[in-house]
């Protein structure tokens, strides 16, 4: 069913969640939010007391639980075992343990294609990450590379984590995110890369709102899209 898709990769703190919920509502399109899968999977293994360092247990939790994924109008509705968890997977700690599951090469080959079927039931599109354009989605219809520099990353993520009651300093928040991305961008599966044809988009000293009215530009162009 699908007919239109549209990736946005980039690095961390570049924009990329904001905008493409923005995106997706400004094309009606649904956001596929990748990141509620990786935490319904950390939640899952959680849940059943695996050690998250453990491969082979991980798998075998992915693989022997029913993930429900559904948009909505308030986001993506989560269901493990058919009870819902849409709450339960924001919780800080799953966020945490998250990246122990985007580690396993295995897990994410299982995530990638719940990406994939969830994108069938649906005729557009947006979806964001680290792989979408270069792994998950390389026939996508538009790729977008989100980035901004340092200083304008590390500025929106002390923003972000002052607005949850943490505070850090600005070397504290700068090395966590070149930590990041050098993690990111050194994984053995789905590194974040550049795809050849994706457009790069720098949002340094632009609105949330700019960046949206570019990117909605930039489709209608190369796909004679409506909203």
């Amino acid at each position: 069913m699908v007919r239109l898709v549209i990736t946005i990769d980039g690095p961390a703190a570049s924009g990329k969640s904001t905008v493409a919920r923005l995106l997706a509502a400004k094309l009606n399109a649904t956001f596929l939010d990748t990141g509620a899968m990786y935490r319904a999977a950390t939640l899952a293994a959680m849940l059943d007391g695996a050690d998250l360092t453990n491969q082979q247990r991980i798998l075998e939790v992915i693989d022997e639980t029913v993930f429900e994924f559904k948009a909505t109008p308030n986001g993506m509705l989560v269901r493990i075992d058919g009870v819902d968890a849409t709450a339960q997977i924001r919780d800080p700690k799953v966020t945490a343990n998250a990246r122990c599951i985007a580690c396993l090469v295995p897990a994410r080959e299982r995530l990638v294609d719940m990406q994939r079927r969830f994108a069938q039931a649906y005729e557009r599109i947006v979806t964001e990450g680290r792989d979408q354009g270069t792994v998950a989605f390389p026939e996508a219809n538009v790729k977008f590379y989100l980035t901004a520099d340092l200083n304008e990353r590390a500025r929106r993520r002390q923003a972000e984590l002052k607005a949850k009651g943490v505070i850090q300093t600005d070397d504290e928040i700068r090395q966590a995110i070149l930590k990041r991305d050098q993690s990111d961008e050194n994984r053995a599966v789905g590194p974040l890369k550049l795809a050849d044809d994706a457009v790069i988009v720098d949002t340094t000293g632009l609105s949330v709102n700019e960046v949206v009215e570019k990117l909605v530009d930039c489709v209608k162009q190369k796909c004679s899209v409506k909203p």
